[in-house]
């Protein structure tokens, strides 16, 4: 059974220690580095692609969700918190789980459970050994005071606002603020196409297409948005969809 890479980014010594403890108790969990803060935090990440993450949310400086924030693909997170009402918002941001400090043995070994029972469910190559996301990667979104963890293969599609991206899922429609051109090289190329220059679709979200004005074509998501492909951008779907 292949182990757990896990990372620690929290400020307080004591709960850091606390956790390394409780990993103790858990062989397939392999701590393999710990942070302060969290741009330290974001270095450790980038360098070493962990599948599980230990988040302290309320640290000075910058903050958990800031760190989530700076993450092209955010691995499976956990956060930690002394304050109940941010233990109880980070259900809005769909963190896998959360524990409250001081933290309980058996309330860790319930949350290791659900990690290993989440990564059982995934097949995918290693985010380390790859460049682009794939299908079940998750991307942190803030807008404003609303927060998401979306996966990637539950996007319909992206659009260009000015210098950001709009971000399309289930009834969501929140602003990326990143620009979609960055986007769209970390996307997985087996579903995702540029309809045009403001556009990138999840073919998975098609629900019909029909031949439109000078050779281009409409297309009709499950959402119910209607999305133009380019003249040069149909002749290149059609190709890629077999049509």
């Amino acid at each position: 059974m292949s182990t757990i890479k896990a990372i620690i980014v929290e400020d307080s010594r004591l709960a850091r220690n606390e956790l390394k403890e409780l990993i103790k108790g858990h062989a397939r969990i392999e701590l393999i580095g710990e942070a302060e803060n969290v741009d330290n935090g974001y270095r450790l990440i980038q360098e070493n692609h962990p599948d599980l993450l230990f988040l302290d949310i309320n640290m000075p400086e910058k903050d958990g969700f800031e760190l989530l924030e700076m993450l092209d693909e955010v691995p499976i997170t956990i956060f930690t918190t002394a304050f109940d009402e941010y233990a109880l918002k980070s259900f809005e941001y769909n963190a896998l789980d959360y524990l409250l400090k001081p933290i309980n043995e058996k309330r860790f070994a319930r949350a290791m459970e659900k990690v290993e029972g989440k990564l059982n469910d995934k097949n995918e190559v290693p985010s380390n050994a790859r460049e682009r996301l794939t299908d079940s990667s998750q991307i942190f979104i803030k807008d404003g005071e609303k927060c998401w963890l979306v996966k990637i293969g539950d996007i319909s599609h992206f659009e260009i606002v000015g210098n950001y991206t709009r971000v399309f899922f289930q009834d969501e429609s929140p602003m990326l603020y990143r620009s979609l051109n960055q986007i769209e090289g970390k996307l997985p190329e087996e579903c995702f196409f540029r309809a045009n220059r403001q556009q990138i679709i999840n073919t998975n979200f098609i629900h019909n297409v029909i031949p439109w004005f000078n050779g281009k074509l409409k297309l009709t998501m499950k959402n119910g948005n209607e999305i133009e492909v380019s003249r040069r951008q149909s002749y290149l779907f059609k190709d890629k969809m077999s049509l």
